[in-house]
């Protein structure tokens, strides 16, 4: 799988560098923009919309408006979950993060400018029709919005230092994690002209993947090194977070880990053999170490 993701980063690598250039810019603002997006990172969110759509059978230069928008809103987001007033994290990706970099207000600007430049990117992307650029801003906007990830993140600042219940636990990552996760395949079925029942089901693979996604977090936040993480472990602990781990333990949220992986695979059998790659990229989510 780490193979196959590296063709998608190396393509979205390119794609971001190419957009990210523009003398109209604040030198220090892009460059804040440039730090936050090449910083590293699996690129797991842009791979998915490449990957839904080559299934699809639409092209890859379709996706890429689109993979480079998803990838501008999930660095937006980080800058901001790292902020002192949120996690207040040092470290992202074994590098300081933006506003240790730069500034706070800086790192504050730089999350609006990729969050606004994501809408601007799919609004203009002539290689899609006007209804699909529509479809996908609506879809993009609403994963991460009040009701999406915007949400989920403020639902995770009220949880702290409280005990809430599983249904909690899991709304809230479902919304701060898995409404753009999902949402990236959700996209690609857009892309790719898919019909209602196999969107569906390409939508039940991310909200599973997504939720997967947060367990694994969590464990290796319980039991993961910092040098491989690339930012400190246990963190969650000393911010008194409220996850899989402190509201199951490690064994159950193992077994949920497991559970979850199951599912995402199961939502893909109306795909049959095509689906190969996101099983992979399921089986790569489950078992990574960072």
């Amino acid at each position: 799988m780490p193979e196959l993701l590296n063709i998608y980063q190396q393509r979205i690598h390119e794609q971001l560098d190419a957009y990210l250039q523009d003398d109209q810019v604040p030198a220090s603002l892009l460059a804040a923009m440039r730090y936050a997006v090449f910083n590293g990172g699996k690129r797991i969110r842009p791979s998915l919309i490449y990957m839904t759509s080559l299934i699809l059978g639409a092209s890859l230069e379709k996706a890429d408006k689109t993979a480079c928008a998803i990838e501008m809103i999930h660095c937006y987001s980080l800058i901001h979950d790292d902020l002192p007033c949120m996690d207040d994290d040092d470290l992202r990706r074994g590098q300081p993060t933006v506003h240790i970099q730069f500034d706070e207000a800086t790192a504050i600007l730089a999350g609006d400018a990729l969050q606004a430049y994501a809408f601007e990117l799919i609004a203009g992307d002539v290689a899609l029709s006007h209804t699909t650029r529509l479809d996908l801003i609506g879809l993009l906007a609403k994963a991460a919005g009040p009701a999406g990830m915007v949400g989920g993140q403020a639902l995770d600042l009220a949880a702290e230092s409280k005990r809430i219940s599983h249904l909690e636990l899991e709304t809230m990552h479902r919304r701060k994690t898995g409404d753009l996760i999902s949402a990236c395949l959700a996209a690609g079925a857009r892309i790719g002209g898919a019909d209602p029942a196999t969107e569906q089901a390409l939508i039940d693979y991310g909200y599973a993947l997504g939720l997967a996604f947060q367990v694994r977090d969590d464990i290796l936040d319980h039991t993961g090194d910092t040098l491989v993480l690339g930012k400190p472990s246990g963190s969650d602990q000393d911010n008194a977070k409220s996850t899989f781990i402190s509201t199951h333990g490690l064994s159950a949220a193992s077994a949920q880990l497991d559970a979850l992986h199951q599912t995402a695979i199961e939502a893909l059998i109306p795909l049959g053999k095509t689906a190969t790659p996101l099983i992979a990229l399921a089986d790569f989510i489950a078992r990574r170490d960072h």
